[in-house]
């Protein structure tokens, strides 16, 4: 009874999120105190529902029930068991009831960490969330339940993709799906504002750290998915431009602009309406993402393989929120008013232009992910869009970013002197030039396009220091600045380390492909590999070659590398395990390939990589995931912000 148990929570929930998505909306519009109280433990009730159900279906794997069509296409007896744990969210089912409860999680945060907040924005927040979540539970429960029973049950199950079966793939959806689902909070946050037609300095404050802590978890989860394909795909590349990594990246990159246009709106008062379409493009970007991996309109590493009457659902229900929040926003477009005015050379001015910057980036990402599905559709033809078109677009716009985020973080409020500017900068920009120019003759040959990302990275932690030091000099108290200030640095620094790092791989990386037999060697980057043997290892549910490989230099072996090549019982396709020996300042990667036929002895195709800095790449989106989440846990968050507002005021928000 444990799967029709799960069934029955989803039902319920679906029985808990309408009430609560039209009765906390509607106190809030009438004033009713009564149905606005119903929000908090409404958001709890589904979450607790949405739990169980999820609790139900990770109880079905666990205990191998093939009679749940869900289990017997995503799991067999031979899966171990932390594999089952990932095969919940293996496929179609499971990952949107995980989507599900990633959304209930939120709701449940909410309820329970806006204590400071007035009760009727909390109640439109949640309302706004439990229709999404009802969207969601209908897609569910209609076209895409996990619990259908089988009324032949098979001896054993057809396993989870190998692809899958990987302990990155443990952790990389959820914290994924957490930033993805995310981006839905600061959307309601501003259908809330929008209903009450107030869009003030508060609401951007309550807002600012549920979008920052979105972006958080997306970054981390994107970052953990690039990290994933570089050792698993066994390809050696750690972004590939795949329509669906694109999926994840676009409202990454407009969150990005997001919390910076909440700063400015918190700060000052003003790109309100900026601010609104970003939170509203953010959110419907996740939406988009979710309805081309599940639509069947794409063949990837990452989609799944669906029925496309569930990419009409999703695209249906694309429709009806972007339309809705559209509508809406042009009904309240009047009450939108600017905060006030700034000069052109001003922080207002930098931030905006790295936010029309980013805003474009994302458009010229969403163009070539989108435009072969489009030509294809028209039955034009078919055409492939792939890396030289997106490294061609994409870095030319996020080059002077990376420049003004610097000038912007210098500048003052309102308004600025040019002369003044520059003085500051000047020292900065001198020292950035000579060091990025000159670092790249360490390597060995010198690259115009290294010495520029170089320059630029330099460029940006050297303002970051300069700026933390003269806090520290020049303030009475530096122990009691806020948080937040340390955390921009810190996020800014983090970009800074992961453009050393693409700069330098995209620079310098070497690799071979080579036939090998026992006893051959390969130089790659100054490093030899030795092929020294290769032995037969029998897995839980899989057979493998693995190789051993000996890393030398200067004489020396320095370790050992076991790549392996494994064949699944449930696969005849063989997949690669790559063995990479990390280092602060580079990777030596090595990955086994088929077997060569050969007339004298055994040979095995090899590639080998030596990837200079690579490992720079991650570490900057840890910093970057740090900063962040410093700025969000910035104690005036935690404020009640309802003390500040006079009676009459709560009252004006229930109107």
């Amino acid at each position: 009874m444990i799967p029709e148990i799960g069934h029955f929570s989803l039902i319920l929930a679906l029985l808990v999120a309408l009430p609560l998505g039209i009765l906390s909306i509607a106190g809030g519009q009438r004033g009713r105190a009564d149905w606005m109280a119903l929000a908090r433990p409404g958001a709890q009730a589904l979450w607790l529902l949405t739990g169980l159900s999820f609790l139900c279906l990770t109880y079905a794997f666990y205990t191998n029930d093939f009679s749940v069509l869900y289990v017997a296409q995503h799991s067999n007896t031979k899966l171990p068991d932390i594999y089952r744990l990932a095969a919940v969210w293996g496929g179609h089912e499971g990952s949107l009831l995980l989507w599900l409860l990633m959304l209930c999680t939120w709701m449940m945060g909410i309820s329970l960490f806006s204590r400071q907040l007035p009760d009727v924005m909390v109640s439109r927040v949640l309302g706004v969330l439990g229709l999404v979540a009802v969207g969601f539970l209908l897609f569910m429960l209609v076209t895409s339940n996990p619990f259908v029973r089988l009324s032949d049950i098979p001896a054993d199950g057809r396993d989870l993709n190998p692809l899958l079966q990987d302990p990155g793939l443990v952790f990389h959806p959820p914290m994924l799906y957490m930033g993805y689902v995310g981006m839905s909070v600061p959307f309601a946050f501003s259908i809330a504002a929008l209903l009450n037609g107030r869009l003030d300095a508060a609401w951007a404050r309550w807002t600012r750290p549920w979008a920052t802590a979105a972006w958080i978890c997306l970054t981390i989860g994107i970052a953990m998915g690039s990290w994933w394909a570089y050792y698993e795909l066994g390809w050696g590349g750690w972004w590939f431009w795949d329509p669906v990594e694109n999926a994840s990246f676009l409202p990454w990159l407009v969150g990005t602009a997001l919390i910076h246009s909440l700063a400015v709106t918190e700060k000052r008062g003003l790109f309100r309406s900026w601010t609104i379409m970003l939170s509203l493009i953010a959110f419907s970007l996740s939406l988009l993402g979710t309805f081309l991996v599940r639509s069947g309109v794409l063949t990837s590493v990452h989609a799944f393989a669906s029925d496309p009457k569930r990419g009409v659902f999703i695209l249906m229900f694309l429709a009806v929120v972007v339309g809705s929040s559209l509508i809406l926003f042009a009904a309240r477009a009047g009450k939108v008013r600017s905060g006030g005015a700034f000069a052109m050379m001003s922080r207002e001015t930098f931030l905006l232009l790295n936010n029309v910057l980013l805003t474009t980036a994302a458009a010229a990402v969403l163009l070539g992910t989108l435009y072969p599905l489009i030509i294809d559709a028209l039955n034009l033809g078919k055409l492939s869009v792939g890396p030289p078109y997106f490294n061609s677009v994409f870095a030319p716009i996020m080059l002077p970013v990376l420049f003004l985020m610097v000038v912007g973080s210098f500048a003052r409020w309102k308004s600025d002197s040019l002369a003044e500017l520059s003085q500051k900068l000047r020292p900065i920009a001198i020292v950035s030039v000579l060091l990025g120019c000159s670092a790249p003759f360490l390597a060995g040959h010198w690259s115009a396009l290294v010495a520029l990302g170089l320059t630029l990275a330099i460029w940006i932690v050297l303002a970051s220091i300069v700026q933390m030091a003269r806090q520290i000099r020049d303030t009475v108290n530096w122990k009691s600045t806020p948080i937040s200030f340390w955390g921009m640095h810190v996020a800014h620094i983090g970009i800074a380390v992961c453009v050393v790092g693409i700069t330098m791989v995209k620079g310098y990386e070497t690799e071979k492909d080579v036939r090998m037999t026992i006893g051959d060697t390969v130089e790659v980057g100054g490093y030899t590999f030795r092929l020294t043997g290769i032995n037969e290892k029998a897995g839980p549910n899989y057979n493998a070659d693995v190789g051993t490989v000996e890393l030398i230099q200067g004489g020396q072996v320095l370790k050992t590398l076991y790549p392996e090549k494994r064949t699944y019982f449930s696969s005849t396709m063989p997949m690669t395990e790559a063995a990479i020996d990390s280092g602060f300042i580079r990777d030596v990667y090595v990955s086994l390939g088929e077997k060569l036929e050969s007339t004298d002895k055994p040979a095995w195709a090899m590639r080998v990589y030596h990837k200079p800095f690579v490992p720079w790449i991650w570490v900057g989106c840890l910093f970057m995931a740090v900063g962040g989440a410093m700025a969000a846990l910035d104690k005036r968050y935690r404020r009640k912000m309802a003390t500040k507002l006079n009676q009459a005021d709560i009252k004006g928000m229930a109107v």
